[in-house]
């Protein structure tokens, strides 16, 4: 399958000056599949990769001298393959198995630049096994690889010619003329999600049940994980707050509330489960902005937040919905899928790299994504339009310079101008931010 992150990794395998690559990302979202890929189609025939969580040997290798021409030395003896710098492409896959193979990064690019090393590990491993190793910070490039996004999705469905008209009518304010064929795409990936290997069996069978199974297996090794690295009072904490997040979403106001994890829960005492499940890669957190002046970071109420999962799949999966009654349009209208359609939203700015935040006035008003475009200077204040309110659950991104059509409401209903301001449907998401 297509994904987007493959030009990054060849840009970085063909790049004249790199370092030691180390791509994050939480389990099951491809990572390993996409440095298979890096291998077959730039070093075809010279690759070299271990799996350091499951080969005690090569694991052992860094528990000695971390000095370059040493690694590779005792890495061919357990391979018994060549490892040619300039040459071969050196995977360490669940780097986050060994502190000191993160560590050794470091010595690779100083000691063997020439040599190509990449690395791959979970987040949530590499965050708790780094605890008294230095980081080689500066020596290493990382990169972060999110669940499958709308566009990789469409491609998997054979689609992907539709991928260039959506941004095109996008940009162009224009009507897409497949726009009913798009949306029912779109509901589909709300109940599908990005994880490959559910989009993977999606495509071949369309077979929501197996999907539902592939995710239900997804979940229970994040569970799996949470009892693994953390102790256990604080994974039943993890548990808790994870679970709940299907509660918050399905709330008129979506800000995090910690007595929806627990009866009486307070900050103090949750607020750790948080980190961790931002730390693992599984939920995105959007903070409150209280007010609309640029920098937009100065702003931020660290108290008032929203969380989404990472992944809309395993949101409708938690929520138990219905993926017949989601699929049908009269049945769908008596749903309430806010929450499932923001998250949507959530995931395609984070997998642009957008920060994610959020304004509201209280009970009267709420925009559920401020964006700070290059081109907004500090004090240049973003208009607040009182049309957007919770009632109506419409969503709203402020985008581009202070301008008559800075704000963009996302509807699955409307496509082109209302009154001054540009209204997209919700597929076009993903184009938010590039």
């Amino acid at each position: 399958m297509h994904r987007n992150m493959l030009a990054r990794l060849k840009d970085w395998a063909t790049s004249h000056d790199y370092k030691p690559l180390l791509l994050y990302g939480a389990r099951q979202t491809g990572k390993t599949y996409l440095l298979t890929e890096l291998a077959r189609t730039v070093f075809p025939g010279n690759c070299v990769r271990f799996d350091l969580e499951r080969d005690d040997r090569a694991r052992r290798v860094f528990d000695a001298d971390l000095d370059a021409e040493t690694l590779v030395r005792r890495l061919e003896q357990v391979s018994g393959q060549r490892i040619k710098p300039g040459h071969t492409l050196l995977i360490l896959d669940e780097i986050q198995a060994s502190n000191r193979a993160l560590v050794s990064l470091k010595y690779f690019h100083e000691d063997m630049p020439q040599l190509h090393v990449a690395a791959a590990g979970s987040l949530l491993g590499v965050a708790v096994n780094r605890q008294g190793f230095s980081m080689p910070v500066g020596k290493v490039e990382t990169l972060t690889l999110h669940p499958m996004s709308f566009d990789e999705f469409l491609d998997a469905m054979g689609d992907g010619a539709m991928v260039p008209e959506i941004r095109a009518c996008y940009e162009g304010s224009e009507p897409c003329y497949l726009h009913d064929a798009m949306m029912e795409r779109f509901w589909q990936y709300l109940m599908v999600g990005g994880m490959p290997e559910a989009v993977s069996r999606f495509a071949q069978t369309g077979d929501y049940l197996e999907v539902r199974g592939i995710q239900s297996a997804i979940t229970d090794l994040y569970v799996t994980d949470m009892a693994k690295y953390a102790t256990p009072t604080e994974s039943a904490r993890i548990r808790d707050t994870w679970r709940s997040i299907p509660a918050q979403l399905a709330k008129e106001n979506h800000k995090f509330q910690y007595k929806l994890v627990h009866s009486g829960g307070r900050a103090s005492v949750y607020s750790t489960a948080i980190s961790w499940l931002l730390a693992a890669g599984l939920v995105e957190r959007c903070t409150c902005i209280s007010s609309g002046q640029l920098p937009l970071a100065m702003h931020e109420d660290a108290s008032a937040f929203k969380i989404y999962m990472s992944d809309t799949g395993l949101l409708a999966a938690r929520s138990e919905l219905d993926p017949a009654m989601v699929l049908d349009a009269i049945r769908r209208s008596h749903l309430d899928l806010g929450g499932l359609v923001e998250n949507a939203v959530a995931q395609a700015l984070t997998a642009n790299e957008v920060p994610l935040r959020y304004w509201t006035s209280g009970n009267t008003a709420e925009v559920d994504f401020v964006m700070q475009s290059a081109g907004m200077t500090a004090g240049m204040p973003i208009e607040v339009k009182s049309s957007f309110n919770t009632r109506s659950r419409s969503l709203a991104v402020y985008r581009g310079k202070y301008a008559p059509e800075t704000v963009i409401r996302i509807s699955p209903k409307n496509f082109g101008m209302d009154n001054g301001i540009r209204s997209v449907p919700l597929y076009a998401a993903f184009c938010i931010g590039q």
